[in-house]
């Protein structure tokens, strides 16, 4: 063994690491809201969000424009809730105006959207939309679990209630904890529904009374020291880099990543350049038969992966985020699919560099 490993800590995590790991997230949206630790991968935060809010009599706009959206809208159903889904074809975003009318057409209590679509490459336009929410005195949940790193997720400026956060893309950390941030108008909601759980892992009010509600001394349960001690060293080397060099990391590559796949004569899956997320950029499969197979089938590798579930073989992804959020791993990318294309790479990559550098 090491000496190094050797002066590893392998103790239980502390108390102060646990409200560093909280002050950390909480940074990450503005710092004002409650933020609670959940001790597994973000899909489970993401539905004691739901369990919790969820109610006969509570109308919720679920804005569908990807999978994450319509798994929610099925666990506000089953919390008793009626659901209206707004759904987009998966290769664009919602719009603004569709929020708008659908919120005047059923008047919903609570608005529920993904932030950062990494399976679509896509991202809603949540400033304005929440905008329209909290005019409205609705109640807002946002899965920003893919967006934040790579883009900002003001929650406090932008007046959001309920935000689902995870480290394992753009933070760069492993996937858990994970986090919720809660507003004072989501307690007052969730405080005010039977249904919302107790004595279970997706209840939220557990979480804040064993903890965030207590002097703070005593760590709830047993997390792994491991992901507590490695998520506190990525959040630290996102303080260090800081926000916004990370988030132009993210543009720069997915203008790159864009710019190189255009000179290919790819298109992007995303139907417009404004929806384009900064995490992924989603490359749609060519019309013609052979260009089609030789990327669909092709053994691609580096930062290049396939579409996930109904999205495979309509879509390859480039997954420029975290550390790949730069230049090197984007020119690979475009590289690999010049060569499954069978075409030179040259003006590709050149068009790629001059993206970055713009």
């Amino acid at each position: 063994m090491s000496e190094d490993a050797t002066k590893t800590p392998r103790g239980p995590v502390t108390a102060t690491e646990w409200s560093e790991l909280e002050a950390a997230y909480g940074g990450l949206v503005g710092g004002s809201r409650d933020v609670l630790l959940v001790q597994a991968e973000a899909i489970l935060a993401i539905e004691a969000i739901a369990a919790s809010i969820a109610a006969p009599g509570t109308t919720a706009l679920n804005v569908v424009t990807g999978p994450y959206g319509a798994l929610f809208g099925q666990w506000l159903r089953r919390g008793g809730a009626e659901v209206v889904d707004l759904k987009t074809g998966f290769d664009e975003v919602v719009t603004v105006e569709a929020v708008e009318a659908a919120i005047r057409a059923r008047r919903p209590d609570v608005l529920a959207i993904v932030h950062a679509e990494a399976a679509t490459g896509g991202t809603n336009p949540i400033a304005e939309i929440a905008a329209i929410a909290r005019a409205e005195g609705i109640l807002t949940v946002l899965d920003s679990v893919s967006a934040v790193g790579a883009e900002p997720v003001p929650a406090d400026a932008w007046g959001i209630d309920l935000v689902a956060l995870g480290a394992q893309k753009s933070l760069g950390g492993p996937p858990t904890p994970s986090a919720v941030a809660v507003s004072p108008a989501a307690w007052s909601r969730i405080e005010a529904n039977p249904n919302a759980p107790r004595s279970s892992a997706l209840s939220l009010l557990d979480l804040r009374d064993g903890w965030t509600a207590t002097d703070r001394s005593a760590v709830p349960g047993l997390p792994s020291w491991l992901d507590a001690r490695a998520l506190l060293e990525a959040l630290g080397e996102v303080e260090a880099e800081g926000l916004p060099v990370r988030h132009e990391r993210h543009r720069r590559a997915a203008a790159a990543s864009l710019a190189g796949i255009r000179s290919l004569g790819l298109r992007p899956w995303q139907r417009t350049r404004a929806a384009l997320a900064p995490i992924v950029t989603t490359v749609r499969l060519p019309d013609d038969a052979e260009r089609r197979a030789a990327l669909r089938d092709g053994a691609l590798g580096g930062i290049l992966s396939p579409g996930n579930g109904v999205l495979h073989g309509s879509l390859l992804r480039i997954n420029h985020y975290c550390a790949a959020a730069d230049l090197p791993p984007v020119l690979d990318a475009v590289r690999r699919l010049a060569q499954a294309l069978g075409v030179p790479p040259g003006h590709a990559l050149e068009a790629a560099a001059a993206a970055w550098t713009a």
